[in-house]
């Protein structure tokens, strides 16, 4: 392997770049608390939620626990902050706070 800089441009083309790389046996984000990096978090509000999953439908990380169709809260073991949920609530049930 060759170990030397590259100096990439926007003319460089993609064969002369170093090759990637795969991973074997890499793990699995539900192994790891990848929430602990989270710098902002989502505060549910039970009594403004209308149940109606859109922000469990776009949450990236699947950090909305639902059960019966309804929420029952956050993984923020899971949760990174990205805010993604607070946007699609419509009826200010969800706030987007500083972690402390």
């Amino acid at each position: 392997m060759n170990n030397r800089k590259m100096n990439i441009t926007p003319n460089t083309t993609w064969k002369e770049t170093t090759p990637g790389g795969v991973i074997l046996d890499a793990g699995n984000a539900e192994d790891f608390k990848t929430g602990d990096w989270r710098a902002m978090r989502p505060v549910w509000h039970e009594d403004k939620c209308k149940h109606c999953l859109l922000c469990w439908v776009v949450c990236p990380d699947n950090s909305i626990l639902v059960e019966d169709g309804k929420i029952k809260g956050f993984d923020y073991d899971h949760c990174k902050g990205c805010g993604v949920c607070t946007k699609q609530c419509k009826f200010g049930a969800l706030d987007f706070v500083p972690e402390e």
